[in-house]
């Protein structure tokens, strides 16, 4: 049987466009008003009696239906002032069987404060929405062909990461910072089978304690002050199917690893302010440039969430260890830098290259890069030479390479004085290395932040 509009009784349809659209207004081709629903007559203060059957004009504010009646062109999105405000419809021409016949219009907003608060919802969703979007395209792109390096030590490293990617085991990653834990983090999440669900990085050095739960965990709505409407769900749920990466693991705050303990022996979390627990299916792969064994020795660490963690463990090389994949990893980094300075043909000199080796890099990698930013942004040519190296590579020899008998005569000073000296020269090295950022250069040194401001302080730094 064929079953058509027709089949629908008349109160039905009527019902059918009152939910469809709140306030609509129908007309025929000479703008006579020939359908109008009460929600539109309450709008415009009138009734469905009085208003059908007569032109538009009459009954509706700075209408233009009549003229999309004549001529057949849409009007989206219109501004539209009635009774002392602006409201916004949309008016459609009706075509049936090729004819023009008249015009359907619709009010989508009564006020600005209706637009507005749409729009407010609307943004933030959109925001919301780019900033998953963007954090998911960009953070989960190497593979471990951008693991550059033939040493046998980083071989080692990235065979084994290869080889486990495919398991769903945490793994534990330990190197210097600026060995490139990340991108191994990036490479073991796109080698396994969890590929094509989302990375999400945490470090969870440089978020606020106090913050640190409500991002891993998410909360409720209303759970504290200034918490957003509606909640907000963690990161860990933000990685349901994918990967958490948790860099910086050894600077998590004691009362946090017990709240993760739980998290990867249940497989679940609680939002804060929340009741029920939320399961989630999130490998875990946690990195540190911190001895969490003495850590563990020193109470500072959970030892049962050192073993959940350290199923498989995987040492990166620092680039001191291997100085022979230095021209390897600065031809990447220079393709990498020519791109964003638009200089594709730079290339290294020999003696820049021999200097490079020699380096102690405590830095490791990241050095590497900023040390070759640096040189990009004075070179001159397509050849990178060594006066385009900052000035600690420079003298280079002067600080490493002088043989004890060959120094000049140095007067001795006290050692509380030498030993301060030397702290300031450290400090505003680690600082030339990381280009002043002074977390980093912490990190270098090994030492607290709020030490190493100390420091900064009393040497005027």
């Amino acid at each position: 049987m064929k079953v058509g509009i027709e089949q629908i009784p008349y109160n039905w349809l009527e019902e059918v466009i009152n939910l469809a659209a709140e306030r609509i207004v129908i007309v025929d081709s000479q703008g006579i008003i020939k359908y109008i629903n009460t929600a539109y007559c309450e709008f415009i203060g009138t009734t469905v009696e009085d208003a059908i059957g007569r032109h538009v004009n009459e009954v509706i504010e700075n209408t233009r239906m009549h003229i999309v009646a004549k001529t057949g062109q849409a009007e989206m999105a219109a501004v539209q002032r009635i009774n002392g405000s602006e409201m916004i419809a949309n008016r459609f021409p009706l075509v049936v069987e090729g004819e023009l016949v008249g015009a359907l219009g619709t009010v989508m907003f009564r006020n600005p404060e209706e637009w507005r608060q749409y729009q407010s919802k609307i943004q933030s969703l959109v925001e919301e929405l780019k900033y998953y979007k963007n954090r998911f395209e960009k953070e989960s792109k190497y593979n471990f062909d951008d693991l550059i390096g033939s040493s046998p030590a980083f071989l080692a490293s990235k065979r084994l990461a290869a080889r486990i990617s495919s398991s769903h085991s945490s793994v534990l990653l330990l190197g210097e910072s600026g060995t490139g834990k990340e991108l191994f983090a990036h490479a073991i999440h796109n080698g396994s089978s969890r590929s094509a669900f989302p990375f999400v990085p945490i470090n969870c050095a440089s978020i606020p304690e106090h913050l640190l739960e409500s991002e891993l965990f998410g909360y409720e709505d209303g759970a504290f002050t200034g918490a957003k409407k509606g909640g907000r769900k963690g990161q860990f749920q933000a990685a349901h199917h994918g990967t958490i990466f948790l860099d910086e693991i050894g600077d998590m705050p004691l009362s946090m690893q017990s709240k993760l303990l739980r998290v990867l022996q249940e497989k679940e979390v609680q939002r804060i302010g929340g009741q029920k627990s939320i399961p989630v299916d999130v490998r875990v792969i946690a990195a540190t440039h911190r001895d969490l064994d003495k850590m563990v020795e020193e109470g500072t660490f959970r030892q049962d969430l050192y073993y959940r963690l350290n199923v498989i463990k995987i040492e990166i090389p620092p680039l001191k260890k291997r100085t022979e994949d230095i021209p390897f990893i600065s031809e990447s980094l220079l393709t990498k830098l020519g791109k964003r300075f638009h200089r594709q043909s730079t290339v290294l000199s020999a003696d820049v290259i021999d200097r490079l080796q020699k380096h102690k890099w405590p830095g490791n990698i990241r050095e590497l890069e900023n040390v070759l930013e640096r040189a990009i942004n004075v070179l001159d040519g397509e050849t990178i030479e060594i006066h385009h190296l900052p000035l600690y590579l420079r003298d280079l020899e002067v600080d490493h390479y002088i043989q004890p008998q060959q120094k000049p005569d140095i007067p001795v000073k006290p050692l509380k004085e030498t030993l301060a000296l030397v702290e300031k020269q450290a400090i505003l090295h680690a600082l030339e290395v990381t280009d002043g950022n002074k977390l980093e250069a912490a990190k270098l040194l090994e030492i607290g932040k709020t030490r190493f401001y100390e420091k900064c302080k009393l040497y005027g730094i």
